[in-house]
């Protein structure tokens, strides 16, 4: 009876004594995940907020236009036109129908606010740029390119002219048809 209690004894101590170690492994697995977590977001992560970024001045960004590439201020947003371009452009053989829906990339509620406030100036602006095109410019992706890059110049210079900065960064086309 004396040995059947000692053998109850020697195994419970076991279990606790496997449970301990048990616990001890998972704790030193949790510590070294959160480890390689801290490290992994501390060599990956974004510039401190301690780091000072220099401001430009309105004359240094108005001299700066022609080389600048966007505006750089907050996140990048999308105003929609709120209808697609139709127009006609002259072919090799006949006139062809092209159909363009477009939205513009600016950065920051601000921009946003004010490619909405101009979206006439801004259709008609894109209204103009589109109908010059051809439809052999149309064909390939180098023209379609060339389409948007100018688009975007003749939208920033209008924008320039009315409210003192570019506010768009891009001119993305989400469809283009041609018949």
């Amino acid at each position: 009876m004396a040995e059947e209690k000692d053998t109850e004894q020697n195994e419970e101590q076991e279990d606790t004594g496997g449970k301990k170690k048990k616990l001890i492994l998972f704790g030193v697995i949790g510590l070294v995940l959160v480890a390689t977590v801290i490290l992994v977001l501390w060599l990956f992560g974004g510039t401190s907020s301690n780091e000072a970024t220099p401001r430009e001045t309105p004359e240094q960004a108005s001299n700066d236009f022609e080389n600048a590439s966007a505006p750089e201020i907050g996140n990048a947003l999308y105003v929609g036109m709120p209808r697609p371009f139709v127009f006609i452009v002259p072919g090799d053989s006949r006139e062809r129908t092209v159909q363009i829906k477009a939205q513009l990339m600016v950065r920051g509620e601000e921009n946003e606010e004010l490619a909405k406030k101009h979206i006439p100036l801004i259709e008609g602006t894109l209204h103009e740029v589109f109908s010059s095109s051809t439809a052999d410019r149309l064909k390939t992706a180098e023209g379609k390119g060339q389409l948007r890059e100018l688009a975007l110049t003749e939208v920033r210079n209008a924008l320039q002219e009315v409210t003192g900065k570019p506010v768009v960064e891009q001119v993305l086309f989400t469809s283009l048809v041609m018949q």
